[in-house]
């Protein structure tokens, strides 16, 4: 006979059956759907060629997970099933999920660094140089570590004159990648130089802290060089793309951000040596400078110039009395020349002057009124001034006078005799 059983009696046997039959089963299948809530938790479903299932993973799983699903693709869930009761539903609890036929750490690595590149934080325009002169390091690593003492036995040799601080933090593990990110921000306000992330090789599991997105993030934020330097060579983690340069051990960090001390030495020794032939050179050009500056100074030193001036003085003053004596003997031959010319000409003027002489005695004679007196002429004035004869009018008074008389008459009569013409 049938048992008659309520509603919530036969959900509740339903549930205790499929949750004590499909504890930690493992479900392959496509993903349908997916959704990230806000609260943390994933909702998804999958299904294969014939039906679906709903599932679900709580918030401290989906922390825990390496990957993040996307519809299409193959997934293995690992969980069991559990029924929601009031509703008579019932849906897969997931707990880890992993991509079937792929690693999940080589999967949710390539997802990461193709979102990360989407962003723009494996951009080289954005790296930030490394500075040639270090004087304070930040190391961002495990205390104790071989990694820490690799590091500082390398600044030891290469350049101990350097301010070293290190920032200690969990390297792998689940809480690792916290850690890390917040040793970062830490070291990034300590005003050094250039920070050092790292540690040594091992595992992908051991250095997956380096992949995870809360690191990248750190580094991208970061205003301090940054160089990531985690594991051997062969491992290349999300750090190294996010960071400024990428070093492939922590020792090699070193030996690439810091100068080596000897060769700095040998550089300098070299230097000195051409800083030295140098300034010889330099010397010897300033000494020919200063040889040729001193023979100018020779040529225009005011002694100098004076001591020509009256060199120059000296020779001129003979030479003008050179020239004076020159002149002056010129001279005494031209004055005798010319008294000579003097001579003749005073000779002749006076033998001209003397017939001139002559010739007035001669005219003067003529002229003399005693002598005209004597031919029977006289003087006519009037008034008491002389005057011709033939101004004399009728009825005028005039005088006659020759040396030894003076007689006053009238005009009578004026008769022309014969005109001057004539």
């Amino acid at each position: 006979m049938s048992q008659l059983l309520s509603v919530t009696s036969l959900n509740t046997k339903i549930k205790s059956l499929l949750e004590a039959t499909f504890m930690h089963t493992l479900v392959e299948g496509e993903v349908a759907s997916v959704t990230y809530h806000t609260s943390g938790h994933l909702y998804f479903s999958i299904k294969d060629a014939d039906s679906s299932i709903k599932c679900i993973m709580w918030r401290s799983s989906v922390a825990k997970m390496k990957i993040r699903i996307e519809t299409g693709m193959q997934i293995v869930v690992e969980g069991s099933i559990g029924v929601y009761t009031p509703r008579g539903e019932y849906q897969f609890y997931a707990v880890s999920i992993e991509p079937y036929g792929q690693g999940a750490l080589a999967l949710a690595y390539e997802q990461l660094k193709k979102r990360l590149q989407e962003r723009g934080y494996f951009d080289p325009l954005r790296k930030k140089p490394i500075p040639k002169v270090i004087q304070k390091i930040v190391l961002v690593t495990a205390k104790e570590s071989a990694a820490l003492y690799d590091m500082l036995k390398v600044i030891d040799k290469r350049w101990p004159l350097l301010e070293v601080v290190v920032v200690d933090t969990l390297v792998q593990g689940e809480q690792a990648s916290y850690e890390i990110a917040h040793a970062l921000r830490v070291a990034d306000g300590l005003c050094a130089d250039v920070v050092v992330v790292g540690r040594g090789g091992g595992s992908a599991e051991d250095l997956w802290a380096f992949n995870e997105e809360r690191v990248a993030d750190a580094i991208f934020g970061m205003q301090t060089p940054i160089v990531s330097a985690v594991g051997h060579e062969v491992d290349t983690l999300i750090s190294d793309f996010v960071a400024d340069l990428r070093a492939p051990t922590p020792s090699a960090a070193i030996e690439m951000v810091l100068p080596d001390k000897n060769e700095i030495r040998y550089a300098l020794l070299e230097l000195m040596e051409r800083f030295g032939q140098a300034m010889r050179l330099s010397l010897e050009k300033k000494e020919k400078q200063l040889s040729y500056l001193y023979q100018i100074h020779r040529q225009l030193s005011p002694l100098r110039q004076l001591t020509l001036k009256e060199s120059d003085s000296v020779r001129l003053q003979d030479e003008m009395v050179r020239a004076y004596l020159y002149s002056l003997q010129i001279k005494e031959e031209m004055v005798a020349l010319m008294y000579e010319k003097l001579h003749q000409t005073i000779h002749f003027l006076i033998r001209h002057q003397s017939e001139t002489l002559q010739m007035f005695d001669k005219t003067t004679l003529l002229q003399n009124p005693d002598n005209r007196v004597n031919e029977g002429w006289g003087q006519i004035s009037q008034n008491g001034i002389v005057v011709s004869l033939e101004s004399i009018q009728e009825d005028e008074l005039f005088s006659l006078q020759n040396t030894h008389l003076r007689v006053t008459a009238r005009c009578i009569e004026r008769v022309v005799v014969a005109s001057k013409e004539a």
